[in-house]
């Protein structure tokens, strides 16, 4: 949720830590702080609620030179956002600071018993125990300080990836996870960076180490880097190189990240399934399918979790799973499923998705099924997070960073792997016919060219979209394969624009929803042609007749709706299958305009952050 920073080396580090910070800021943008070694025995801290601009003007011209240092962007979970629960956090002696992503689930015993012992608290966060309780470790045993992270972090439940700097060790930084993420940057001559993702490191180093859970690295300035976990055993560490480019994380000319991203949805789409299919060859291939094929032979059921986003991609590939694999599946939201003993057996294939591979909840439900036996397939977008470490097999999605929060192309980037797999595995069951499955893979090569020309309504969706900036309220309808589209367009108006809005499959329309219909409510079908396309036109002329502003999605050429909608916006015909990555993209456009048009943050909305690393 929150976003880390560190540096340590021979640089100075705040601008490389304010940098990074602005980087990071789609992870959490509720307040943000730095804290700099500059003085022996002395740290420099500065903090303050709002953007990372907001503590710029707070520094203004102050002195921030050092060598040393670590900075946070806060997603508030524990006290409001304001200054005093901005990190860094301080313990009473004001010697040790400590930044922290995650949850400590037990702060308030550990409070209490620190209470006890004398200390006193001035903010409402976890944050501030942990660092109290590292402190009190320190002194009442007279260790290191990594000696006292491992003996306190013992004592903790709950996740956590954190920084610590001592102001009596100028040449040393800590750092520690579990259960949420944190990269280590190796640069030249003992210099080392520390974030929650690789987009803070990527201009100054392409050799990374991912941590892994309950283990503590301990960067030093002239003795290098250590590895050990809580029992201090030393880790031998791998050095992965960043296939990430500096270019992926700019806006490269767009207003914001989140047009970007959907404008890069041609690329994307196309690089998720470049060198897994080919239409030449007439095949798929998938080697994390095709390496356990066992698993997937003999499933009886694929039960899919997800949240957010990522669920509706997993509600689309439901149906396509049944038509073309004949397989039963069920999707979850991961947030709920291990709550409510789930029945898992081991001839289970249990599919997670996740964008940023790092999402506590999927993380959480991933475990569960393991310890059931099931086989676990993840998807994700970010190399070497934690779901692609820790499910039996996977893909990634090849979508690039995604740095607007609303999902836009790691979401067309799911539906496209599903889409695979689910064609993979029914032409290997033989439960998708030869011929169907060729069609299949010539439709799908030609979804990045029709997604560019969806791209060229831009200005005619803009229109559509100053029409509807003032609503405050919203439906969103579709059958079969589209249901979950007009989900997804339901949930993108209102992450980014705040209107509220609601999707249904359009038949339950008549069971309640309808009576919300008047003259001011906007109502969005997804009407391409399909098996149930006359149901659809029927749902149409039930709202037509109750006097609902109309917008529908059409396959193109489509004349029966022109006269019962106010707006048609023509969709490049398709398998009715592969609909889906293309109805989401004007859907995906309408929200972003009404968002600006309501002058919303776009790539920020309120309340909201890219990676959900907390329950």
């Amino acid at each position: 949720m929150c976003g880390i920073v560190g540096y340590i080396g021979h640089k100075e580090a705040f601008p490389i830590l304010v940098k990074g910070l602005q980087r990071l800021e789609y992870r959490g943008y509720d307040s943000a702080g730095v804290s700099i070694h500059q003085n022996p025995e002395e740290l420099t801290i500065f903090k303050k609620k709002g953007k990372v601009q907001d503590l710029l003007d707070h520094v203004g011209d102050s002195d921030t030179s050092g060598n040393s240092g670590i900075g946070h962007t806060r997603w508030a979970t524990h006290g409001p956002p304001n200054d005093t629960n901005a990190h860094p956090h301080t313990a009473r002696l004001g010697k040790l600071s400590l930044i922290h992503n995650g949850i400590i689930e037990n702060y308030e015993s550990l409070r209490t018993s620190l209470e006890s012992n004398g200390h006193d608290f001035v903010s409402d966060t976890d944050t501030e125990v942990l660092v109290h309780l590292i402190e009190e470790v320190q002194t009442r045993t007279s260790t290191t300080l990594c000696e006292a992270v491992q003996i306190a972090l013992r004592e903790v439940e709950g996740a956590y990836a954190i920084v610590v700097m001592d102001a009596s060790q100028p040449d040393l930084l800590i750092a520690a996870r579990k259960s949420s993420p944190l990269v280590i940057g190796v640069g030249l001559e003992n210099e080392y960076y520390v974030a929650s993702d690789a987009t803070p490191i990527i201009e100054y180093t392409q050799n990374v180490i991912y941590l892994d859970d309950e283990e503590v690295a301990i960067m030093h300035r002239t003795d290098g880097l250590i590895i050990r976990n809580l029992d201090n055993v030393t880790i031998t560490p791998e050095v992965h190189a960043l296939e990430l480019q500096i270019e992926a994380i700019e806006k490269g000319g767009f207003d914001h990240f989140m047009l970007k991203e959907i404008f890069e949805q041609p690329n994307s789409i196309q690089d998720s399934f470049r060198g897994r299919m080919s239409v030449q060859r007439n095949e798929i291939k998938m080697s994390g399918i095709d390496e356990h094929w066992d698993r997937w032979e003999n499933a009886q059921r694929i039960l899919i979790i997800a949240c957010g986003t990522s669920w509706h991609a997993g509600l689309v590939a439901e149906y396509l799973f049944e038509d073309f694999a004949r397989i039963p599946v069920e999707v979850e939201y991961a947030s709920e499923f291990r709550y409510r003993n789930p029945i898992i057996r081991p001839n289970d294939v249990v599919i997670a998705i996740s964008q940023s591979g790092e999402t506590a909840d999927t993380l959480a439900a991933i475990r569960l099924a393991k310890e059931r036996g099931a086989h676990v397939f993840g998807i994700c977008n970010v190399v070497g997070s934690s779901i692609a470490r820790e499910t039996d097999s996977g893909a990634y999605t090849h979508a690039g960073p995604e740095i607007g929060v609303a999902s836009t192309k790691a979401f067309t980037a799911q539906l496209t792997v599903l889409t695979l797999i689910a064609m993979h595995v029914g032409k290997r069951n033989k439960q998708l016919s030869s011929a169907r499955f060729s069609r299949l893979l010539v439709e799908l090569n030609s979804i990045p060219e029709k997604v560019e020309q969806l791209l060229k309504q831009d200005d005619a969706i803009r229109n559509i979209a100053l029409k509807f900036q003032h609503n405050e309220n919203a439906l969103y309808l579709g059958r079969g394969v589209n249901f979950p589209i007009a989900l997804e367009g339901a949930l993108k108006l209102k992450e980014i624009s705040y209107i509220h809005a609601e999707g249904y499959p359009s038949a339950e329309m008549k069971h309640g929803p309808i009576a919300l219909i008047d003259a001011e409510m906007p109502v969005f079908f997804v009407a391409t042609a399909d098996d149930v396309y006359e149901k659809v036109v029927s749902n149409v002329q039930e709202v037509k007749a109750r006097g609902g502003r109309l917008v529908a999605l059409v396959s193109a050429g489509n004349n029966d709706l022109k006269s019962l909608a106010e707006f048609v916006i023509e969709i490049p015909k398709c398998d009715q299958a592969l609909a889906p990555l293309l109805t989401t993209i004007p859907l995906q456009l309408l929200s972003y305009h009404i968002a600006v048009l309501r002058q919303c943050n776009v790539d920020q909305p309120r309340n909201l952050a890219k990676s959900v690393t907390v329950e």
